[in-house]
């Protein structure tokens, strides 16, 4: 099974920007909001004049005074425009927020009442005003209702600006959701954003083209690779028809796209577009984006195990590091760890450690002003090589660092996750059963919470969970978790994928330990016949299944049934769990991690 890692957030972008139509001088306005959701409008919506927010004439009176408004008076048409400009200034002066969202609300509410029976962009942007200042407050549960309630309101036939307010109402939900860790609704609200644009734009335009690569980029969050993938090819694809040949947005998005094939194995076309990005980005004399990208194409060769390229082309991007970002960048430390991996895998321990240790003394006195998210992603990925050197001790040391340094937020919840997940397969290596499926449970737990138990990760976790439930002879908790990750692997890798054959194995020797010989068998045989197709009847892990089968049969007193059930019919007639005794006697064979 391949090793546990942790999912990482996508660095923040710019502030939400709130769409605003067009005011009585015919001029469209954003309004700006230090929120750190991350969000793509600062691109997409378009600013005719300075945000209140922005503008270089600042205020130089105070807060204004809090206005006493009776409910009655909601009714005046000139309220809303009034009210909404108190909750702007409030907020351009940084003063109490509270105050601003007062005036907000009470501007959505005349907005409502004066507007009619017809849609309203004045209700609309609002709606969206309101719904920035609750999340910039922390009340994200509160931003949602909403902003549904923004997108419910413009209507599309109206116009351009109706699609432009629902298109941004769609972007803010999926950045609350984001927020709050919810990354399947997050990716739906994206979706449907996108839609709406394309509606309005049609499908070439190059705000398309935007709106698809932060799609992309959240797809890749949620390790929706297949999705992230066909979206980077419309990218392209417009690209082609828009901008010029060679453009710097065509690199970047050329870097994406050379992520997601990396991360579904494909190195060889990943490898062909980083060189792509690295050639635009020489001719425009951009060091540190050249560095970056050598630092990935230096993990393409590791992965195709040309380890002398890699050694070079880490080398190369060290070199640009040291030179413009100083000694203690975290990029030079990222590269350190990359070298440490490398110098691991050719045998060199020694290397191996050192660099290690160059990349910690950096973590331990970072530039300041640096995120502790990316120390925290850091000491995660040394705490993997320092485990596969056997030095569990130091590993998880770090890895609760890692964590100490995160918090308990939402936003951090599949990074924590995956720390918790990676920590519970060091617990299980040494013999800490118990705290192996406290960690495990605990990650299956925020993994759920966050949207993501649909993943392939999400699967292994199972299995994983299972395995520690084995060793705490709780045999019944870990069928559960077996046919779970079956069912999850199965969706995501297909059923004769060596992950999925793994948990199929693990499925049989719980079934045969809780004495239901036969359904242990029938599997068996499955896992038998799709090996002898994959690695053929000599292979060493063939030959294992044989006896492992041959002894179950000689138990159940029958032969093998070469003919074999079909998946379908074997992995139905086994979905209902069986309550039997345990066998006192231990499985006939092992199970696999």
């Amino acid at each position: 099974m391949p090793a546990l890692f942790s999912v990482k957030t996508p660095p923040k972008t710019s502030p939400l920007r709130i769409f605003v139509p067009e005011n009585r001088n015919g001029t469209t306005t954003t309004t700006n909001y230090n929120n750190k959701t991350p969000s793509p409008l600062t691109k997409r919506v378009p600013s005719a004049s300075p945000s209140p927010s922005n503008s270089r004439v600042k205020p130089t009176k105070g807060t204004p005074e809090k206005v006493t408004i009776d409910e009655a008076s909601l009714d005046n048409p000139d309220l809303g425009p009034f009210l909404l400009k108190m909750a702007q200034d409030t907020i351009s002066l940084g003063d109490n927020p509270n105050k601003a969202l007062d005036y907000a609300i009470r501007a959505s509410k005349s907005f409502e009442r004066c507007s009619g029976p017809g849609p309203s962009l004045e209700l609309t942007m609002s709606l969206h005003v309101v719904a920035a200042i609750y999340c910039s407050l922390g009340r994200f549960e509160e931003a949602v209702p909403v902003l549904e309630r923004s997108i419910e309101v413009p209507d599309i036939r109206n116009g351009s600006d109706h699609a432009l307010a629902k298109f941004s109402g769609y972007m803010q939900l999926g950045d609350t959701y984001s927020t709050m860790g919810l990354l399947d609704r997050s990716v739906s609200s994206y979706e449907s954003g996108l839609n709406t644009q394309i509606e309005a734009l049609g499908d070439s335009d190059p705000r398309v083209a935007e709106t698809c690569r932060y799609l992309a980029e959240a797809h890749v969050q949620a390790m929706q690779f297949d999705e992230a993938e066909n979206l980077c090819k419309k990218i392209l694809e417009i690209h082609k028809e828009h901008s010029a040949p060679a453009s710097l947005e065509e690199a970047a998005d050329r870097r994406l796209i050379a992520l997601v094939y990396e991360a579904k194995g494909d190195y060889e076309s990943a490898l062909e577009h980083y060189v792509l990005a690295s050639m635009v980005m020489i001719a425009n004399g951009h060091d540190n984006e050249v560095a970056s990208t050598d630092v990935s194409i230096g993990n393409i060769y590791m992965s195709l195990c040309r380890f002398d390229e890699a050694i070079f082309s880490y080398q190369k991007a060290l070199t640009v590091f040291k030179a413009t970002r100083g000694d203690n960048h975290l990029s030079v430390a990222s590269v350190f760890i990359r070298l440490a991996d490398l110098y691991y895998k050719i045998g060199k321990l020694r290397e191996s450690k050192s660099y290690c240790e160059n990349a910690l003394r950096i973590y331990a006195k970072p530039v300041p002003g640096t995120a502790s998210e990316e120390i925290a992603n850091g000491l995660t990925e040394i705490s993997a090589i320092y485990e596969a050197l056997n030095e569990h001790r130091e590993a998880l040391n770090l890895l609760q660092k890692a964590m100490k340094l995160l918090g308990d937020t939402p936003v951090h919840r599949s990074t924590i996750a995956g720390i918790e997940a990676q920590m519970g397969v060091m617990f299980y290596m040494v013999g800490r059963y118990g705290e192996a499926r406290c960690s495990f449970e605990s990650a299956v737990a925020k993994l759920r919470a966050s949207g993501e138990s649909k993943s392939a990760f999400f699967g292994i976790v199972l299995n994983q969970m299972g395995l520690a439930c084995v060793q705490l002879y709780r045999i019944s908790d870990a069928i559960d978790l077996f046919e779970e990750a079956r069912g999850v692997l199965e969706q995501e890798c297909g059923s004769c994928h060596l992950d999925t054959l793994g948990v199929y194995s693990n499925l049989a020797a719980t079934y045969d330990a809780m004495g239901r010989v036969e359904d242990a068998i029938e599997i068996l045989e499955f896992i038998l016949k799709v090996r002898e197709e994959k690695l053929g009847t000599a292979n060493p892990d063939v030959d294992d299944e044989k006896k492992r089968l041959a002894e179950l049969l000689k138990e159940a007193g029958r032969a093998r049934n070469k003919k074999g059930k079909s998946l379908e019919n074997l992995l139905d007639s086994n979905s209902q769990r069986m309550k039997k005794d345990v066998r006192k006697g231990r499985s006939v064979f092992g199970f696999r991690s």
